[in-house]
């Protein structure tokens, strides 16, 4: 669309706002530059003046949140999940493999090795530390490749051992590097799982059943659509989600972690040409199980990724149902019908005193939702690969610790934010009070069954849109033509007590927690 000549667009030199340039022909007309222009330039930009250089890397100085703010909270999780992580558990894989090459009968250049030697290699491991990822890492500033920095890390490390020094050459033996990646990928998931993010969901699910049973008796109006609906029980209401969490739970504890190792595209097509006559299958499905994890027989030069996909779309699933647990009790919260236990010291506004913000849930469902944006990604990304692999899932992978990173931060927000909450049980009462058209329900189900006719209607048109009161409600049920029992029942029903099983539901959640888990 062509611009009129009477409109005219003035840009800004950041560095020299006295001098405005004109984008257009100086046939448009031009207005003067607006007051702002008098500011004095700008002579540095922050890079300039904070150099990268003169920092020290620390929290203050972190790009990511997880390794600034939040370190702390998320601390656990770094040397699983991380580059000391992920090197790691080369090492692991590299010297066990070495380890099992000379089990081997057929691979005679290999001979089973002393105990001594044995102690060496399993020192590497227990004894490795943040100095041997740094021997990594100057390996891999001359190869620019990681797994490679790896072996030779272990092959220099090995050459002051004389047994070890002789078959320095069958470290990486028939490997492509992904053999030793989707182990140690495989294996940091499930120390990450095992060891930290699994006892914090546990501890969730704990408190929503403390919850539950606390608070079973202590009836709750339901909004159905933001509008009130039958009573429930404030402690049932915690115990649907123990449920929906502890299922989840089970779904992910139950994910087999594959594991592939059979060479550049899947074949052992390496390993037939050095001895033809091992069963090398066989060997690689004994090796993968030897760490703890399912074998993976039908691969490329990758695994699948496909069990991954499954443990983040079941993340995604778990913090979903958190998500909807952190969003309930904010509005319970904004309802009056919790109360959050104060802080000396602590501020909710900076200009309205009196606030108490419910931030702790609101940080949960904000790290929650960045959670599940990686999350997805992953889940969709890594099981494609163009062909027999591409490197994209590489960088990729790369990313896990910070999904589980937020996904911790989450947790143990909402773990801090049920630790603050205080049931008002005078603010849940009086909603009740003011809702006894709630009893509709109970009182046109009982007309149902002793056949008065259309009770439906006769409800609707008692309590729709209309004040309904205790006196009115009453009034209806004493001229209504049903046996005395029935109408008995209907006359001591309040909303407070019409709850249905739901004490019973709240007070039993533990046990279906228990049975759902193991």
């Amino acid at each position: 669309m062509a611009l009129s000549n009477a409109t005219q667009f003035t840009t800004f030199n950041l560095l020299n706002p006295q001098k405005p340039t004109n984008p257009f022909p100086s046939s448009h007309v031009s207005f003067p530059p607006p007051s702002f222009t008098t500011f004095k330039p700008i002579t540095a930009t922050m890079s300039q003046i904070h150099s990268s250089n003169n920092l020290q890397l620390s929290t203050l100085t972190s790009l990511s949140p997880l390794d600034g703010r939040y370190r702390e909270k998320v601390k656990d999780l770094a040397p699983i999940m991380g580059e000391y992580g992920l090197n790691y558990y080369r090492v692991i894989v590299e010297i066990k493999w070495l380890l099992k090459l000379s089990e081997i009968s057929e691979i005679v250049e290999v001979p089973a090795f002393s105990d001594d030697a044995k102690a060496y290699l399993q020192g590497l491991i227990d004894d490795f530390s943040v100095n041997d990822v740094m021997e990594i890492k100057n390996f891999e500033r001359i190869t620019n490749h990681d797994v490679k920095a790896v072996e030779y890390f272990l092959k220099q490390k090995c050459q002051s051992n004389a047994e070890i020094a002789k078959v320095l050459e069958f470290f990486h033996f028939a490997c492509t590097s992904e053999d030793i990646n989707n182990l140690a990928h495989a294996l940091m998931l499930k120390e990450a799982m095992n060891s930290v993010i699994f006892p914090v969901m546990d501890k969730i699910i704990k408190a929503l059943c403390t919850m539950a049973k606390d608070n079973a008796h202590i009836s709750m109006l339901s909004r159905t659509h933001g509008q009130p609906a039958s009573p429930t029980t404030l402690g049932k209401e915690m115990a649907i989600f123990a449920v929906r969490l502890s299922r989840e739970r089970k779904e992910l504890s139950q994910v087999e972690i594959l594991g592939k190792f059979a060479g550049a595209v899947g074949n052992y097509n390496a390993h037939l040409s050095a001895y033809p006559d091992v069963n090398w299958p066989g060997i690689a499905q004994e090796f993968v199980q030897s760490l703890g994890l399912s074998f993976n027989p039908y691969v490329a030069q990758i695994e699948t990724h496909d069990y991954m996909a499954k443990i983040f779309h079941s993340f995604i699933q778990f913090n979903n149902i958190l998500i909807d647990f952190d969003r309930d009790v904010w509005g319970y919260i904004s309802l009056g019908y919790f109360k959050q236990i104060t802080k000396a010291g602590e501020i909710g506004s900076s200009t309205m005193p009196h606030k108490v913000n419910p931030i702790d849930f609101e940080n949960s469902e904000g790290n929650l939702g960045v959670a599940n944006g990686g999350f997805s990604h992953l889940s969709m990304k890594l099981p494609i690969s163009r062909w027999q692999r591409d490197l994209t899932d590489s960088t990729v992978l790369r990313n896990m610790g910070v999904n589980f990173g937020y996904s911790l931060l989450a947790y143990k927000s909402t773990l801090q934010g049920i630790g603050k909450l205080q049931v008002n049980e005078a603010r849940l009462s009086e909603d009740l009070d003011q809702c006894w058209e709630v009893l509709a329900e109970p009182i046109q189900t009982v007309m149902r069954r002793y056949g008065v006719p259309e009770p439906y209607e006769k409800l609707k048109a008692l309590t729709r849109g209309k004040a309904i009161t205790k006196e009115s409600i009453r009034d209806f049920i004493e001229g209504l033509d049903i046996p005395h029992d029935a109408k008995t029942y209907l006359l001591k029903l309040t909303p407070h007590t019409y709850v249905g099983s739901a004490v019973e539901l709240a007070r039993t959640v533990e046990h279906e927690v228990n049975n759902i888990l193991n």
